[in-house]
């Protein structure tokens, strides 16, 4: 018997042992490259978050920012607007639902929607809510906020779908001041 035959065993165990270990890291790897691609990319992970500066919005005016690829309305509503958004009564919505992802469960009213106390800054996706349109904003429509043209809907000064197909008001974001001039959305 030679010395080589003492071997074989070990050798053939080895090389087992070495396929099963190469193996076995192959599929970690393949594993691991399909659970990493279902995360988000760096792009939208870059703009889950964004800090828009409202200091040259004045009364009146609204400002459009594209945040998670959907414009945002950013208005500062005048006195007036204010006191039709806050005139309207729950009956005479379509939607009772404020549609604010800072509370869901909150009802429709002016304040409900606003960003502030005082009413002034509305935060709103100007995505219509009927067909995914982009309302035109300004006073424009039968209430004085936003319509959209493709379909009929009416939003008035809160952005609460008054007439036409949209089923729901306009949705508002999870917004917030960080300072008095900063909001920061999502």
């Amino acid at each position: 018997m030679s010395h080589a035959d003492d071997h074989v065993g070990t050798r053939r165990d080895f090389l087992y042992y070495a396929t099963a270990g190469a193996g076995t890291v192959a599929a970690g790897a393949a594993a691991w490259t399909l659970v990493n691609q279902m995360n988000p990319s760096a792009d939208v992970q870059a703009l889950a978050s964004i800090q828009v500066d409202v200091s040259g919005v004045a009364e009146g005016t609204q400002l459009t920012v594209k945040w998670l690829g959907k414009p945002v309305f950013i208005r500062r509503r005048t006195p007036e607007e204010i006191e039709a958004g806050r005139a309207v009564a729950l009956t005479d919505l379509i939607d009772q639902s404020a549609q604010n992802a800072n509370d869901p469960t909150l009802e429709a009213t002016d304040q409900n929607r606003t960003l502030d106390e005082a009413g002034e800054w509305l935060v709103q996706i100007g995505v219509c809510t009927h067909l995914g349109c982009v309302p035109i904003g300004d006073g424009a429509g039968d209430f004085g906020g936003w319509f959209c043209p493709c379909h009929g809907s009416h939003y008035d000064t809160a952005g609460r779908i008054r007439k036409g197909p949209a089923p729901q008001n306009l949705h508002i974001p999870v917004a917030e001041f960080l300072d008095d001039t900063t909001i920061k959305l999502g």
